[in-house]
């Protein structure tokens, strides 16, 4: 135990370890014990004789997931430092689980195959995303109010729920938890409407949800910890990103398989930006995680990369993170649900398709103006610059399409709040394509870069953006997919749209005035060159607009949790709709 030899955990890991070694005991004992292997073979034989059974892949899950429970107990006992013990014991925890359930399930008559769409796995994401954007608020709002107010680093929980374990923790959260779980459940939803089939492999969609969900508890887990890369939107250590590398090569084969059976000539322009997202992000995370672990029972790793390379590499990783895991696949969302809630068609498909490829081949680009003035070639960055200027116009130009396509049903912004949610939502990615490119300007990045001022841009990409159209999105499948009439209460939506609205503009202003006075105070110097400014001095100044940041994370925070309160009285409370048959054409 490298860093379990001495201190609290060592007693806990003692009485683990004896409980462990009595645990792979009995399993061997009963595995090979001759006659209760030959008393479960006649059982099961005799099952299969009279009933219609699981068939051979049923037996090959419940194999895998006695040796992955198996390793798990090894792992755990041979675990080098506490975040990979944890881990350890959750895998144990899910295997061992799914083992016996699948044991319990031996003999048992196959289920009939579903018809129609398969919207159960959609069902769950909303309910999901819905969990984890609160979770990720919450962290959020609370971080932000310990840079106001230290003391919220409270003494007894240091080392654990101090800002640095929280920051990455809320980020992933936010990012890869509310928005990884929306966008998997609204690709699953509009795939299958736009294809006119039903999701391809069967259960693999249920795979692709589950595993998700337990990437993210192993990666959260970790942060609190100590488990991490300490690398931007990348934290996750070695074994967790395999475990996330598996699941989107399952995720990326659901969504191309259903494409490729559609019923429908026609590929709809949201699943070739689903496509672009679910492709690049998953050459992003394997080119970016090439990493040597230290040791097979520890959660440390070294990277690949030297130096320089490193930095580009992340940067490549960092900025296409936001181009296509919160960008492309985002505008997804944005081509699909916008036309259905205004009822008007894309204004301009062919704009839709000139937004697509120019942005696939010029957000690649754009990493390296987040290195300017570093060890990185001036020319590299300046490329980056210039890529993420040119950005500017495709993005605008989608923005414009996805406004425009309320053309003849602007009245709705007046009657329809989700309208209303995707409208600003629309117009935050204006704001957000157009202050990005500014701010990848070397002049421009030598005042805002490492200020709030960033903070503040992030946000109101993620917060306004991201934040608002996944709103949208969920308002307007919980009624469809609960077969409802319509929503709980039009009313709390309204409430949650201008507490949202509010909440963001209040942490962007904030943010900003912020960045400019911190870019200030760092260069004040005196007579003599010295910096007139500590950084006591700095965090002192900032203690308004960290409150109004924080004022304005509770207010976005008190949205989520009325549209949470909305959807599920929308599934328990609103009055349903009349029966449809089995819905099987495209929508």
């Amino acid at each position: 135990m490298a860093t379990l030899k001495h201190g609290r955990f060592v007693k806990m890991y003692q009485a683990f370890r004896v409980l462990i070694l009595m645990q792979i005991k009995v399993c061997l004992a009963s595995t090979f014990h001759t006659a209760t292997v030959r008393w479960n073979l006649r059982a099961y034989l005799g099952v299969r004789r009279h009933t219609k059974g699981r068939g051979m892949t049923n037996t090959i899950k419940i194999v895998a997931l006695g040796v992955i429970t198996l390793c798990a107990m090894f792992a755990a006992n041979f675990a080098r430092d506490l975040s990979y013990l944890t881990h350890a014991i959750i895998v144990m925890l899910v295997a061992g689980g799914l083992f016996l359930m699948n044991v319990r399930r031996i003999g048992e008559p196959e289920a009939v195959t579903a018809t129609g769409y398969m919207d159960d796995v959609v069902r769950y994401g909303v309910v999901a995303t819905t969990f984890w954007g609160v979770v990720g608020f919450l962290a959020g709002t609370y971080i932000a109010f310990q840079l106001a107010f230290p003391a919220l680093n409270i003494e007894w929980a240091e080392g654990y729920t101090n800002f640095g374990r929280l920051r990455p923790l809320h980020t992933s959260a936010v990012i890869f938890a509310f928005g990884g779980n929306a966008l998997i459940a609204t690709s699953f939803y509009i795939v299958q409407r736009t294809s006119a089939v039903r999701l391809w492999g069967g259960n693999l969609a249920w795979f692709v949800f589950w595993g998700y969900q337990l990437f993210i508890v192993l990666a959260a887990t970790g942060y609190l910890l100590g488990g991490t890369q300490s690398k931007e939107y990348a934290e996750p250590e070695w074994y967790v990103d395999l475990w996330l590398t598996v699941v989107w090569v399952a995720y990326l084969a659901v969504f191309l398989g259903t494409v490729m059976k559609r019923k429908e000539k026609h590929i709809y322009v949201a699943n070739w930006f689903f496509l672009a997202f679910i492709v690049t992000v998953a050459l992003l995370h394997v080119v970016n995680n090439l990493t040597i672990p230290v040791s097979i029972f520890g959660s440390k790793s070294v990277v690949i990369w030297p130096g320089v390379a490193d930095a580009m590499v992340q940067w490549w990783y960092g900025h296409n993170a936001v181009g296509f895991f919160l960008t492309a696949g985002f505008l997804g969302m944005m081509y699909y649900f916008v036309p259905k809630q205004a009822e008007r068609p894309v204004f301009s498909y062919k704009l839709s398709i000139i937004h697509f490829w120019a942005l696939i081949f010029l957000y690649i680009w754009a990493g390296p103006h987040h290195l300017h003035y570093t060890a990185l070639p001036d020319w590299a960055s300046t490329l980056g610059m210039v890529f993420s200027i040119v950005l500017w116009m495709p993005s605008w130009g989608g923005m414009i399409n996805g406004l425009m396509t309320l053309s003849g049903a602007w009245d709705k912004l007046r009657t329809d709040p989700i309208i209303r949610m995707m409208v600003i939502s629309i117009g935050f990615y204006g704001m957000s394509t157009f202050e990005g490119p500014m701010m990848s300007i070397r002049a421009v990045n030598s005042l805002s870069h490492y200020t709030d001022w960033t903070i503040g841009h992030v946000h109101s990409g993620a917060l306004g953006w991201n934040g608002m159209i996944t709103f949208a999105a969920l308002y307007f499948l919980t009624p469809k997919l609960w077969n409802k009439a319509g929503l709980y209460s039009s009313k709390l939506v309204n409430w949650h749209f201008w507490l949202a609205t509010i909440g963001i503009i209040l942490y962007a202003a904030a943010m900003w005035v912020t960045g400019i006075m911190e870019g200030l105070m760092w260069r004040e110097v005196d007579a003599n060159g010295f910096l007139v400014n500590s950084f006591a001095d700095t965090v002192s100044a900032k203690f308004p607009m960290y409150v109004v940041r924080g004022t304005g994370g509770i207010m976005y925070l008190t949205g989520a949790l009325i549209m949470a309160y909305n959807l599920w009285m929308t599934v328990k409370a609103a009055p349903a709709k009349a029966e449809a048959p089995a819905a099987v054409p495209a929508e």
